[in-house]
């Protein structure tokens, strides 16, 4: 509970939902103005309708029920907004940044309706209770708050240029695989693929089991471990379905064209992995294939468009099969360069990872604050 009055946002904020003006995208003019939504900039128009300090609150469409992205976020200055955003502007007695801050990760959960698209009607929304400080406390906790934001957007920062280090370092020693300028082979990823298979069709769920990948934990280039899926195995299972070190992860069918084709390298971690269905497991002949660089390679603008040509769609589904990975067509470097590659890689994401696992502590501890500054706890 925080230690001062709490205030419902329809009290303290001119809604101005009634001046948005939502515009299709066949209709919408290039111009200079971003084009709001409920997740942010939707694109940028030739007029605006806002000139104002305000906070956009998703309607519909929102990150609702997440716990690290946001549902509210800060426009400033000339911008048109649609209809999946309200429209706040804080009344004198409340700070606009603060206000920000106050409900960007704000549990709407119970307040949301609709079956088929979850909705924050307005009605709703102006139910929404939030401490109200004094101006200048509120002035300090926004000040606290934007100064932890900016160590984490930094970091974010610092990783974001080690990934580019990676493909900057790619282009430096292989070149561009579309133009191929170093002149390597090129031959079709079958040639040097010696094993695949799908993973199990079996589901379940005990937190007792063995993690068993999903496309969710399969990212481009990586393997997310956040929410592992862990399922009871049987021994069989086990046998047929472990992963090790340096099996290759193709993402094999989805709804949504782009997760289709997401790839990654599989290096050992403390514990046995196993994979489902949904992803297809190849194995390179690793005296001419290294995995790293195949990563980088199959992740890079030339590794998707090699990727889309082969994905087929039936039944609303998108999928890329074993035979259709086999028909991409790849350069081949020395196998010493590729080596050499992998090794400047490891060294990098050694520093990645320390960066990672700073931001982690970093959006912990942000977390914490804000709770903290809300309470009452810290001003």
């Amino acid at each position: 509970m925080s230690k001062w009055e709490m205030v419902r946002l329809g009290d303290v904020c001119e809604v101005l939902d009634y001046m948005r003006v939502p515009i299709t995208v066949s209709e919408r003019k290039a111009g200079i103005y971003p084009y709001y939504g409920a997740n942010g900039i939707q694109g940028y128009v030739d007029d605006y309708i806002f000139n104002d300090e305000l906070v956009l609150l998703a309607e519909d469409g929102g990150n609702f029920g997440s716990k690290d992205k946001p549902i509210a976020y800060r426009v400033s200055g000339k911008c048109w907004v649609n209809n999946h955003a309200h429209v706040l502007k804080p009344k004198e007695m409340l700070d606009v940044d603060y206000l920000c801050y106050a409900i960007m990760f704000y549990d709407v959960m119970p307040l949301i309706n609709g079956t088929t698209r979850a909705k924050l009607n307005q009605a709703a929304m102006r139910k929404m209770s939030i401490p109200l400080p004094p101006l200048p406390v509120q002035r300090k906790i926004a000040d606290v708050l934007d100064r932890t934001d900016a160590l984490i957007e930094k970091r974010k920062a610092q990783i974001k240029k080690l990934d580019l280090l990676i493909k900057s370092q790619f282009i430096e020693m292989f070149g561009d695989p579309v133009t191929n300028p170093k002149g390597w082979e090129k031959v079709f990823l079958r040639t040097v693929i010696t094993h695949a298979n799908n993973g199990m069709v079996r589901r379940g769920n005990d937190a007792t089991g063995s993690i068993v990948l999903r496309l969710v934990e399969l990212q481009n280039g990586y393997i997310d471990y956040t929410k592992p899926n862990r399922i009871l195995l049987t021994e069989d299972e086990k046998m047929r379905y472990l992963l090790h070190d340096n099996d290759f992860l193709f993402a094999r069918v989805n709804g949504n064209p782009d997760y289709v084709g997401r790839c990654a390298v599989f290096k050992n971690i403390n514990e046995d992995v196993f994979h489902n269905d949904h992803i297809i497991r190849v194995r390179f002949d690793e005296d001419k294939f290294q995995g790293c660089f195949a990563s980088s390679l199959l992740n890079s603008s030339y590794g998707k468009r090699q990727m889309r040509s082969q994905i087929k769609t039936s039944a609303g589904q998108y999928t890329i099969s074993q035979y259709g990975i086999g028909a991409i067509e790849v350069v081949v470097p020395p196998l010493s360069l590729q080596n050499q590659f992998a090794d400047f890689v490891q060294q990098v994401e050694a520093q990645k990872s320390l960066l990672q696992q700073s931001l982690a502590k970093l959006e912990l501890n942000y977390k914490s604050l804000m709770q903290k500054c809300f309470r009452g706890e810290i001003f």
